[in-house]
């Protein structure tokens, strides 16, 4: 079974229950932060599938604590190059789960500087 498949499989038990528990807990009031919750923890769980150990995105996690979840997910996607989750979500067929996708998802809930870059 191809790394891919392997993932996808692992998600689709994950989806049911671990990604939407684990972002849930974080008490997010909006969908919006719910899902940008549930990109971290589906990379997250690609990274672990990947180092075959528990791998945490320790410096996403850390922006988030330190500017808020939104702010985090604009100040990812506005950096100069792909970010590694980015590059590993897209190369995984799992565009849907990037800060990319949530953000065109919910362009009211952030700068709009923001979200015509994610356009591009």
């Amino acid at each position: 079974m191809s790394l891919r498949n392997s993932f996808l499989n692992l998600l689709d038990i994950q989806s049911v229950g671990g990604i939407d528990i684990r972002a849930r807990s974080h008490n997010y009031n909006r969908e919006v932060e719910i899902e940008l919750a549930k990109a971290i923890y589906a990379y997250e769980e690609l990274l672990t599938q990947r180092n075959g150990r528990r791998t945490r995105a320790n410096r996403t996690w850390q922006m988030v604590a330190h500017y808020g979840i939104i702010k985090a997910a604009e100040r990812a996607v506005n950096r100069p190059s792909d970010a590694l989750g980015y590059r590993l979500l897209v190369e995984m067929g799992l565009v849907d789960l990037t800060f990319e996708a949530v953000i065109l998802r919910y362009p009211e809930a952030f700068d709009a500087n923001i979200v015509e870059l994610c356009r591009r």
